[in-house]
């Protein structure tokens, strides 16, 4: 059991609540994942519910935790101690799990963002338009149209040649997707457009924010190796994660509640 204060981080996104735990020292103890829902109120309450059950490992009831909140979702925590901005969270997260300088690219459901650390803290940041196709919650759109899992999309894509999809917007993109459909375009075909279509438009991102090398990604698809083969390749740069990357923005909040008096 860690020893000292706990600090506790909660980060509900738009698809995706995550929650992360640290001790006094900052190391990270326990991470939990849940999807949000309709409602942030209630994605809050079943993360709250998902700490309290850490009472039986003695988390809670012996370490006096601190909260903080952050995410699309975080004035919907009454019980934390402060809210801080995502942008804020995410930098102070990657910068712990990664270094304290370099480019973090952030791809969360519904927007994604490129923030520029140095010296560990956040020195620049831009942000995609909340209905660019660049996002999570674009692939996750057309691998159900395609009847395929994430994990099949990307092997689809792997065997796939490139085909051209260019609409900025997920639903008019999604357009395009079922007329390549019809014409009777190959999946694998299809699915490679998909992918190149998030990480070129990730890639620009970078590009308007002068984002350099080391590339960190953080978010939901840290877990898919053939996004980040191909956004490295993009980007000319290895693009380095790891599985608590997807945690970022909740370990940085759970390392602010650290801070607090």
């Amino acid at each position: 059991m860690p020893s000292g204060r706990l600090g506790i981080g909660v980060d509900i996104g738009s698809t995706a609540t995550k929650v992360a735990m640290v001790d006094a020292a900052g190391e990270l103890v326990r991470t939990e994942l849940m999807p949000t829902g309709f409602s942030s109120v209630d994605a809050a309450e079943r993360a709250r519910a998902a700490m309290e059950a850490c009472k039986g490992e003695r988390y809670l009831s012996t370490l006096d935790p601190r909260v903080v909140a952050t995410g699309y979702g975080r004035v919907a925590v009454p019980y934390a101690d402060k809210v801080v901005t995502e942008i804020t969270c995410h930098g102070r997260g990657a910068a712990r799990l990664f270094g304290p300088g370099g480019t973090v690219i952030d791809v969360g459901g519904q927007d994604t963002k490129v923030i520029r650390l140095r010296g560990g803290r956040v020195f620049k940041f831009v942000m995609n338009d909340k209905c660019a196709a660049g996002t999570g919650r674009f692939l996750e759109v057309m691998a159900d149209r395609l009847g395929v899992s994430h994990d099949e999309l990307a092997a689809l894509a792997r065997a796939g040649e490139p085909t051209q999809i260019s609409s900025m917007c997920t639903v008019f993109a999604e357009s395009e997707v079922i007329s390549l459909v019809g014409r009777g375009e190959p999946r694998e075909n299809i699915a490679r457009g998909v992918i190149e279509s998030v990480v070129g438009r990730v890639a620009a991102l970078v590009g308007s924010a002068g984002g350099m090398a080391p590339y960190y990604l953080t978010g939901g698809l840290c877990d898919n190796e053939y996004v980040v083969e191909r956004l490295g390749e993009k980007l000319g740069a290895p693009v380095t994660t790891c599985p608590e990357a997807r945690y970022a923005g909740a370990l940085g909040a759970a390392l602010m509640a650290l801070e607090l008096g």
